[in-house]
């Protein structure tokens, strides 16, 4: 395995994260690539990085270290090697399995569409996982955002991110439309305007079913008690709809001991409330007005609840299947509001890639913003940290900007190598430096009496209050 990457040699005192057998190997000297990221991630990633050597430091005196390698995206590889992603760079962070990363620019123009579509898709880091909980002190726009704890595992390879699409007048696009419209639509009255551009979403078993099975994981990890999968069903069955399926299928084939599914909780509940309930009294209740329906609907559903009290009963019934996680699904759009007005009724949200997209923004909105939004993109034995917003290129090497984002994501990197004492030391000290209001500008002017520092001086003080 090379010892160089673009030139430069790894740390000769550091040692490689393995991966074998689905589980990391950490020694307590990792090497970590890292890529400080264009226009303001250079003061970002300055602070960040004094943040985690403090933290690392102070929870271990000095037994552990992590050994910084930087690799080059973005700008400055640009600059040094005549291409946005280097082909070295990314051997590295395959390589050295787990890295960290500051805001990369999206080159205008031909070439890559983004870096980091590009990254998540070389190393099929197939799970966006954005936690969102609320750290005291923080100005938020809802009343209650300590109530918002919640994680999204967006799935990171397929729909909008597959990259299928088509420039409206090409001739691939003509060429497609003209066999949708002439072939799979020519027996219905459903077309494609012939000056459409065209994407094509696909959502496939394989990715939908390993994205939900790492969130199931996850809660199970976590002792966290729901699992929500998001989609657009209603509208798009075969794509969105299916999502919804494939991940119940992996909640009750994969997980069945340990999770209950929302309609399986009804079921059970009702018998719990009345012993003597039928079979067919149970179902008018999980499906009201089902007298009015037809004698096959009416069937199926006497055959689902006789399956679901047949299958688990045992196992789930008698207030045992309080005690699983609850595998439930919202529609899209729904989601929105829910968070804001129901946020303590979620936990992990299991999403499809451009649903996840929205609602991860979203959601960090009433926790702050994205300035401090952590994120990762991670696959089978890689996994890449990152800052959740965009460069921000007007206020580059000015030692303004909130290093929140990096500075949490190297929080989840830490835990995730079981660096837990101090990936806690940071949060807390980072809450306690909000507390005591002295915060960077985007939080001092919606902070009254707050004190506004720069992102050296917040690095430091969180670094002080460890």
């Amino acid at each position: 395995m090379p010892t160089t990457y673009n030139g430069l040699s790894l740390p000769a005192d550091g040692q490689r994260i393995e991966y074998s057998n689905g589980a990391y190997t950490v020694p307590d000297n990792p090497i970590i690539p890292f890529i400080e990221g264009d226009g303001t991630g250079r003061d970002i990633w300055k602070a960040s990085q004094r943040v985690f050597d403090a933290a690392v430091e102070k929870a271990y005196s000095g037994k552990r270290a992590i050994k910084w390698f930087e690799i080059f995206a973005g700008e400055k590889a640009y600059r040094q090697f005549n291409t946005w992603l280097p082909d070295e760079s990314v051997n590295a962070a395959r390589d050295l399995r787990v890295s960290i990363k500051g805001p990369l620019t999206t080159p205008v123009g031909g070439g890559i569409r983004s870096l980091n579509v590009a990254l998540r898709q070389i190393l099929d880091l197939y799970s966006c996982v954005r936690p969102v909980k609320y750290y005291q002190g923080v100005p938020s726009p809802v009343k209650h955002p300590e109530k918002l704890d919640i994680v999204i595992f967006r799935e990171n390879t397929e729909d909008v991110y597959a990259g299928v699409e088509f420039k409206e007048g090409s001739e691939d696009a003509a060429r497609l439309i003209s066999f949708l419209n002439d072939d799979l639509l020519s027996k219905t009255k459903k077309k494609v305007r012939t000056d459409s551009g065209v994407g094509i979403k696909p959502i496939s078993i394989f990715g939908t079913k390993r994205l939900v099975r790492y969130a199931i994981r996850h809660a199970l990890e976590t002792g966290r008690k729901t699992v929500t999968l998001v989609h657009k069903g209603n509208i798009q069955k075969f794509t969105e709809g299916a999502f919804r399926e494939w991940g119940y299928e992996v909640a009750t084939q994969e997980f069945r001991e340990q999770t209950v599914t929302e309609r399986e909780s009804w079921i059970l509940g009702n018998v719990e409330a009345n012993p003597n309930i039928t079979v067919e009294q149970n179902a008018a209740l999980i499906e009201p007005g089902l007298e009015f329906a037809p004698q096959g609907f009416r069937s199926e559903l006497y055959a689902e609840v006789k399956g679901v009290l047949d299958s688990i009963g045992r196992t789930h019934g008698n207030g045992a299947w309080k005690n699983k996680i609850l595998i439930n699904d919202r529609i899209a759009d729904s989601i929105f509001q829910q968070i804001i007005i129901r946020p303590a009724d979620y936990s992990v949200l299991a999403t499809s890639n451009l649903n996840g997209d929205y609602i991860s923004d979203a959601a960090a909105a009433q926790v702050g913003g994205l300035g401090i939004a952590p994120g990762a993109n991670i696959g089978d034995g890689y996994a890449v940290f990152e800052a959740t917003h965009g460069t921000a290129p007007k206020y580059a090497d000015k030692d303004v900007i909130n290093p929140g984002s990096v500075i949490l994501s190297g929080v989840m990197m830490l835990d995730f190598i079981g660096w837990k004492e101090a990936a806690r030391l940071i949060e807390t000290a980072m809450e306690k430096t909000i507390v005591q209001k002295f915060v960077t500008y985007d939080f001092e002017r919606q902070t009254q009496g707050a004190t506004k520092v720069g992102t050296s001086e917040f690095a430091a003080r969180i670094i002080g209050n460890m």
